[in-house]
């Protein structure tokens, strides 16, 4: 199933009890709430974990000013960038030292590569992230459009449970991560 912003807050709002909506700008309480709200549940859920379908990776584009202090170069964050994973030097993709500053990359190093998150359109969300955004949402409409607190909670706790649930499966995407540099392992060869 391909999911947008508003079928995502119409799902969340048919949870709650409320109507549905079709647009963003349909002047109801429900299409005002959905408006404001969405757009920042999306990117803290997004941000909250290394979601597999949203980390991308890019070659930072060096900047002609130099950082003022601390280090020697500066590289311009893409414009998708909701937070970064790792920055690495030529073929590795992590390991070095680094401070975000603005909307840039500090380093000494020259020429970076930037493991980060980013804001993916909706119709590539999987269904396990789609179920947590729901509840997510579903939580979040709910004092403004209910104003009832108790079904609030009820929703926190679903929206907790599917956000678990989801980073398990996402989880599951990869090779499972080792230890590299290992002081203990290294004496015992």
């Amino acid at each position: 199933m391909t999911y947008t912003s508003i079928s995502l807050c119409s799902k969340a709002l048919l949870k709650i009890g409320a109507s549905t909506i079709t647009s963003f700008e349909e002047g109801t309480a429900e299409a005002e709430v959905a408006a404001n709200l969405y757009p920042c549940i999306r990117d803290g859920l997004l941000s909250a974990y290394p979601w597999s379908f949203a980390v991308a990776q890019a070659k930072l584009p060096r900047l002609e000013t130099c950082p003022l202090a601390d280090y020697d170069f500066a590289y311009q964050l893409p414009n998708d960038f909701l937070r970064i994973v790792s920055a690495g030097f030529g073929s590795k993709g992590r390991g070095i030292e680094y401070r975000i500053v603005e909307d840039r990359l500090h380093t000494n190093l020259n020429g970076i590569n930037l493991t980060y998150i980013y804001r993916p359109d909706e119709n590539i969300f999987p269904a396990y992230f789609c179920e947590a955004l729901i509840n997510k949402l579903a939580f979040e409409f709910c004092i403004p459009l209910t104003e009832s607190s108790s079904r609030a909670e009820f929703l926190n706790k679903l929206a907790e449970a599917s956000i678990s649930r989801a980073r398990s499966i996402d989880a599951q995407q990869s090779t499972p991560s080792c230890f590299e540099d290992f002081s203990l392992v290294e004496v015992r060869q």
